[in-house]
């Protein structure tokens, strides 16, 4: 790789056998060393004062760089050709010689003269807010919850729920890779992905409920979560924060008044239809934007998403069975857990602007995901300590999500999902097959060991420069 050769009158490859006149000498000795047809004797060695010569001259621009892969480029943009190189400094090719001068020249990073905004600074409000959205259909069922029965229905809810909940994580993955080529674009693939989702959640729920009224249920259940996904994916928390006020109003009541078996029924089914209403009307808004033309991605890049989606339901479902409590403290947390998300993002920037080499900045990314996690727990304990469920394994549960959602974050899918399967997966066995079914112990062991692995995985992966740069 060499620098670019001119053609023009007047420039340097004339020099060689040209007359010359009296100039001003050029301030880059460099440049006029290798222009004549002074006998040079071959070296043995680089010609240490000239490399520490050339480190002085380019000290000011050596001294941010975090690798000589670095000063190599910089040696290329400024024309460096392998003649100098060899003949001038004495070195074999251009990464010797910008590997001397890496070592040569300390490391000094200069503070802008304004410090940047942070582009990963969490809206609070927000985040808070989609964690209480997460949690608030939960009204729902303790609204209707006179009119069914556990042991015959739920099953069925369960079947919808871990269906409609794998669905929408590969849909919502998608849709944001669509949103990168248009709005229009995504709001074709959630309006197509939405009402597939639906029914596919409905007809597995229908299995088990033998076709009974239960099935209409898990109907209305897929198609609120189609519709909130819509309105989640898009960023209209408030619009669904206003579809679910009648929810809200009428959970509030039920301690001072009885509302019937009508308006029981009533009420779900009004916040129901209030949210298809929301998601249709920012789909057609969405729709009439014009079309813009871009590659489609593939299928199979959401694939893990939706694999990891089924193995957290799963896995959030079996935690349910030992304490419901529990799992509305984990949902609840979601909104705090996706504060966090941004923050480590935020630090590690921060932590790759402070780091003069990749071990140091190894070490300081761990440190942010060991402050991270470590806020997410303690948060959680109090609520492990409040509802009397096992303290290890809420918190080991919260661990094994929050460390998946920020590997996925990060474009790493499928050492998440093929972790979260691998512990669901046996779990469940271990739950309804095992020698000793439904053991208290399981499913925290299970989590914890997922949890270490995926801890292990992120200082691996996330420990290095590249994927926050």
């Amino acid at each position: 790789m060499s620098g670019p050769i001119f053609l023009e009158p007047g420039r340097a490859e004339q020099d060689t056998l040209a007359i010359r006149l009296a100039a001003v000498p050029r301030p880059c000795r460099r440049q006029q060393d290798d222009a004549t047809l002074a006998i040079r004797l071959p070296r043995k060695g680089p010609d240490e004062e000239a490399v520490s010569a050339l480190a002085a001259e380019l000290a000011d621009r050596i001294g941010p760089a975090v690798h000589a892969y670095e000063v190599a480029a910089l040696l290329e943009a400024d024309g460096f050709s392998a003649t100098v190189i060899q003949e001038r400094y004495g070195h074999p090719d251009l990464f010797s010689l910008a590997s001397a001068l890496y070592e040569r020249v300390p490391r000094a990073f200069p503070e802008p003269a304004t410090a940047a905004a942070d582009p990963w600074r969490p809206d609070t409000v927000r985040c808070l807010l989609r964690g209480l959205l997460f949690a608030l259909p939960a009204l729902a069922y303790l609204l209707t919850a006179p009119l069914w029965r556990v042991d015959r229905h739920a099953p069925v809810l369960i079947v919808a729920g871990i269906a409609s909940w794998a669905w929408g994580q590969a849909l919502g993955h998608r849709a944001h890779l669509r949103l990168a080529t248009g709005r229009r674009e995504a709001t074709r693939t959630l309006l197509t992905g939405s009402v597939l989702g639906a029914v596919v959640a409905t007809g597995l729920a229908a299995l088990p409920a033998g076709g009974g009224p239960v099935t209409v249920v898990a109907a209305a259940q897929s198609l609120y979560l189609a519709g909130a996904g819509v309105l989640l994916v898009l960023g209209r928390e408030r619009l669904l924060l206003a579809a679910l006020s009648p929810l809200i109003a009428g959970a509030a009541v039920l301690p001072w008044w009885e509302p019937g078996t009508l308006l029981r029924l009533a009420v779900p089914l009004l916040a129901l239809l209030a949210t298809l209403a929301a998601a249709a009307l920012v789909l057609a808004s969405g729709l009439a934007v014009p079309a813009v033309a871009g590659p489609r991605p593939r299928l199979r890049a959401s694939v893990p998403y939706g694999l990891f989606g089924l193995a957290a339901a799963v896995l959030v479902m079996l935690e349910g069975r030992r304490d419901p409590y529990a799992v509305i403290a984990l949902t609840l947390s979601m909104g705090p857990a996706e504060w966090l998300l941004y923050r480590y993002r935020g630090r590690s920037v921060a932590a790759l602007h402070a780091s003069a080499t990749p071990r140091a900045f190894q070490l300081r990314s761990s440190g942010v995901l060991a402050l991270c996690l470590s806020c997410y727990l303690l948060l959680l304990l109090p609520a492990a300590l409040f509802t009397g469920s096992g303290t290890f394994g809420l918190l080991s549960l919260a661990a094994v999500l929050w460390t998946a959602l920020l590997l996925q974050a990060f474009g790493v899918a499928w050492p998440p999902a093929a972790v979260c399967l691998t512990a669901a997966g046996a779990a469940a066995a271990f739950t309804w097959l095992g020698p000793s079914p439904g053991h208290p112990a399981v499913l925290p062991a299970v989590c914890g060991v997922a949890a270490v692995a995926l801890s292990a995985c992120t200082v691996v992966l996330l420990g290095r420069p590249s994927p926050h740069s």
